[in-house]
């Protein structure tokens, strides 16, 4: 049993397995006494969609977000590179992002936060297991006492989680690739070339439109002018690159004379 089996395990036996249609009790505002307490100190994975509603909320390129929001820890046992929220330097350890009056984001906070309370237990790749919700209550949140009711189907709608979703279900064809579930390492250039996709779009896109990728590869017009302006345009390519590059699917078309014409 690996690592996610047992992570599986240890959520069936801790919490309750909820469907869409199961429900709770909880509400977070202000006036609840632990307001902003569970803004502090935790390991928030940022997927490359929470990334780019980030930065774009604040201004900034994808190159400055990752300097100043972020850090990528280096653990052996993960094989391709991930992403997690910088804290602020302070006693608590506290959001970057967070005010005395809340979450000064909201509009564009990652998934994690947008999630909680719920948490989602996905199966592995190949498991016959389905994907299953359960509710984690922290003894610091006082937001379970609150007396608004919803369903799990009501508090993913209301918290527009779909879209995240449908990012994520993309992100996982690339995390999830049979390359990584056979065992297989990446290069320390198939790394970068990983990391520069899915996290620093900014310069993905100076990759494709200041080098000379475009010469090497067939783009029709339509994608040239989807991806030169949308970042989330950009990344569903940049997954197919990533398919193309390192794990040699035959997702891209290579212009063929421009090869001939290099080798002459």
């Amino acid at each position: 049993m690996d690592a996610i089996d047992n992570l599986k395990r240890s959520i069936l036996e801790e919490y309750d397995r909820l469907d869409k249609k199961d429900s709770f009790k909880f509400a977070c505002h202000p006036g609840v006494s632990c307001y902003n307490d569970c803004c502090a100190d935790v390991n928030i994975f940022l997927t490359p969609y929470d990334i780019i509603r980030m930065k774009n909320h604040l201004g900034i390129s994808s190159k400055e977000f990752l300097a100043k929001y972020t850090l990528t820890p280096i653990d052996k046992s993960q094989r391709y590179p991930v992403v997690i929220m910088k804290m602020a330097d302070n006693e608590t350890k506290s959001c970057q992002f967070v005010s005395e009056k809340g979450c000064t984001i909201y509009s564009d906070r990652p998934w994690p936060c947008r999630m909680y309370p719920l948490g989602l237990a996905s199966p592995s790749e190949g498991s016959v297991d389905e994907e299953f919700y359960f509710l984690m209550k922290e003894d610091i949140c006082k937001g379970f006492a609150e007396s608004n009711e919803w369903t799990v189907e009501e508090w993913l709608e209301d918290q527009e989680i779909n879209i995240y979703n449908e990012m994520g279900d993309l992100f996982k064809q690339i995390t999830l690739h049979p390359t990584f579930e056979s065992g297989k390492d990446l290069s320390p250039e198939k790394i970068e070339m990983f990391h520069l996709v899915c996290y620093n779009i900014d310069k993905f896109r100076q990759f494709i439109f200041d080098s000379s990728f475009l010469q090497k590869f067939e783009v029709d017009s339509e994608t040239l002018e989807r991806i030169r302006k949308d970042d989330v345009e950009l990344f569903k390519f940049g997954v197919e690159w990533i398919k193309f590059c390192i794990f040699g699917e035959r997702t891209m078309k290579i212009n063929r004379e421009a090869t001939r014409g290099t080798k002459s």
